[in-house]
């Protein structure tokens, strides 16, 4: 919470002339969403500047110009709140709300936060497929999922593209977009819509 706070302060240079948020970043999009969409916490120039997850920075480039390709966004790209996005059958969160140093949480920022993404979950009622962003994000809806009673028939380990059955749900993969992935191009855009091409389908089973 600290570092947030600061980072707000001191701000980067691009962006010295902005209000940062500097606070606890929500979850936003569509309440009746079929697919929730899960990433690792909001970036320290990003989610925690903008005040919407995945709003201002690289990875949310990717993200939602792959959502708008898929049909559940209304525009290829987040600059700041109020710039006209709108998410369609659509939900996205993250498994922390506070941007944490290095973007590595602490356990206990981890396990604060579980009940948050908990309530998002018993909230969204009508949510049949979970794209967790990484490996972080596919175990922390994992112990969501406990939470509401869900364990999957037969676990797997988080990989691009696996899909895992859990209750009522489907967890489904995919590398996080951050510039670490998608420099080095280990996650590229073709990779990136094919999971949510997966997810339409897997919706409407």
């Amino acid at each position: 919470m600290a570092w947030r706070e600061k980072i707000a302060r001191d701000k980067r240079a691009a962006f010295r002339d902005e209000t940062y948020w500097g606070r606890p970043v929500p979850g936003f999009g569509d309440p009746d969403a079929r697919l929730l969409v899960v990433g690792l916490a909001p970036a320290a120039h990003g989610g925690n500047r903008t005040g919407r997850v995945f709003t201002g920075d690289r990875s949310g480039d990717w993200l939602y110009a792959a959502l708008y390709r898929a049909g559940f966004a209304n525009q290829p790209t987040s600059i700041q709140r109020g710039d006209g996005l709108k998410l369609q059958d659509c939900y996205i969160t993250a498994c922390v709300h506070c941007a944490p140093p290095d973007n590595k949480p602490t356990t206990t920022e981890r396990d604060t936060c579980l009940g948050f993404l908990l309530e998002e979950m018993q909230l969204l009622k009508k949510v049949r497929v979970i794209v967790c962003l990484g490996a972080f994000a596919w175990n922390g809806a994992l112990r969501t999922l406990k939470g509401l009673g869900h364990r999957p028939e037969k676990k797997k380990r988080f990989g691009h593209g696996v899909a895992m059955p859990c209750g009522p749900y489907v967890l489904l993969g995919s590398y996080h977009p951050s510039q670490q992935n998608t420099f080095t191009g280990r996650l590229t855009r073709p990779m990136l819509n094919a999971v949510f091409r997966k997810a339409r389908v897997l919706m409407e089973v």
